[in-house]
């Protein structure tokens, strides 16, 4: 019988538990300089919600246009509530632009899926001596432990796995789940009875204690907890934040009736709850062909709506102001268009898109030049953009953690801020 999320082992998901009621961060060998304003931080509620565009968007066809250029594409721009210009097929976006930010002068190194999505979701670039913590980890790291009344794992990913923990643990990893909400091998038991459900966590309980009371070591420690928190997290009244399907159908529509529309209402409900940190998966964006027509039929109107919702509803929930908001994916697409109609991966010269708590709305930060092939201001980092979300948080950039080796790391390895963007 098994009570633990797909994708997680028993020691993980307790680990993650474990975390969300700060019974492990002592034993994490790390030194950070957050308790300082813990206080601060929990009485900021602050959350993030990432929305993550796997595959590499092109983003000159979305935030930073180049009409008329022979790199720039079909699509015209059109005007926001913001200072700044986007697609046409972004119609419902650009009205909530006045609260989201977009930064044009994205310039990094990684232009390999994998390693793109490594760096971008921790700042790092990928080392075979040591695996780095995500946006997600550190994040639910620094703001779970001042959460002590929160059931629900601290790090949520919506319909995609994210990036895992790196040196801080397993305590931290995302906890999984599809965009309706289903943790499957939690749905499963409200099939059972009473009856069949308080007998064998009985057997389990007596097989665990005879485990732990022959000195098996750790694991068998891990095994019990295991069980005790899962059980409570099976009895908790927070579980409901899962159960999107019970929005109003208008709620619904709002959003879209697909997976990131309703990845997106989810994240919203988790928020309520006071996760501080959810990843929503859109993913499909690896466009090498027929670029314009995928983009315009299929992956804009989605965007369109589920993101546009999502600032709408927090805003009017008055949540907006304590909710970072961050798009992106791993890199962009190549200015120039091939012989398939598509664009190729580029991560020279591109954008990202930030809002929400802590962070200017309205503005567009950074230039690329006339054809969109490089940038001609200050160019921003991976590091950077994570430093400046961390920072709109209220977490302090002093932070370090020392890696299993013991070597201390600056909190988003150092990254300068974007400063017109802080609040």
């Amino acid at each position: 019988m098994s009570f633990l999320p797909e994708g997680m082992t028993r020691r993980h998901f307790m680990s993650h538990l474990a975390g969300a009621s700060a019974m492990v961060a002592p034993s994490l060998m790390m030194g950070n300089a957050i308790q300082a304003n813990a206080q601060e931080l929990k009485k900021q509620g602050k959350s993030c919600i990432m929305l993550w565009m796997g595959g590499g968007p092109s983003t000159m066809d979305l935030w930073d246009l180049k009409p008329g250029m022979n790199t720039g594409g079909p699509f015209r721009p059109i005007s926001t509530k913001g200072d700044m210009q986007i697609s046409e097929h972004l119609p419902k976006v650009a009205q909530v632009m006045d609260e989201l930010s977009i930064v044009r002068s994205m310039s990094t190194r990684e232009a390999d899926h994998g390693r793109g999505r490594y760096y971008m979701h921790t700042g790092y670039v990928p080392n075979p001596n040591i695996e780095h913590p995500s946006y997600g980890s550190v994040i639910a790291h620094e703001m779970a432990t001042e959460r002590s009344d929160l059931e629900i794992p601290p790090f949520v990913s919506v319909g995609g796995g994210s990036v895992g923990p790196g040196f801080l643990g397993m305590s931290w990893a995302p906890f999984t789940v599809s965009s309706n909400g289903q943790v499957r091998n939690l749905g499963g038991l409200k099939n059972w009875g009473n009856d069949t459900l308080t007998s064998r966590l009985g057997m389990l309980q007596m097989i665990e204690s005879g485990f732990v009371s022959q000195n098996r070591g750790p694991a068998a420690v891990d095994h019990a907890k295991i069980l005790d928190k899962t059980v409570k997290l099976m009895k908790s009244e927070q579980m409901k934040a899962f159960r999107v399907n019970e929005e109003p159908e208008q709620m619904k529509e709002l959003y879209g009736n697909d997976s990131f529309g309703r990845g997106c209402l989810l994240a919203r409900r988790l928020v309520e709850a006071g996760v501080p940190f959810v990843e929503v998966d859109l993913g499909g964006w690896d466009n090498h062909q027929n670029i314009f027509t995928t983009l315009s039929d299929n992956k804009l109107p989605v965007l369109d709506r589920a993101m546009s919702a999502l600032v709408t509803d927090l805003k009017q929930r008055g949540l907006l102001e304590s909710t970072t908001i961050v798009w992106m994916g791993e890199f962009s697409r190549t200015p120039r268009i091939n012989g398939n109609t598509g664009r190729d991966h580029w991560a020279r010269s591109w954008s990202t898109v930030v809002g929400g708590g802590g962070i200017k709305g309205g503005l567009a930060i950074g230039e690329t030049s006339s054809d969109g092939t490089a940038v001609e201001t200050e160019p921003y980092s991976s590091e950077d953009l994570m430093a400046t979300v961390i920072r709109a948080m209220g977490i302090s950039l002093d932070t370090t953690f020392t890696s299993k080796s013991g070597r201390p790391m600056k909190i988003a390895n150092g990254g300068k801020l974007i400063k017109d963007l802080i609040a």
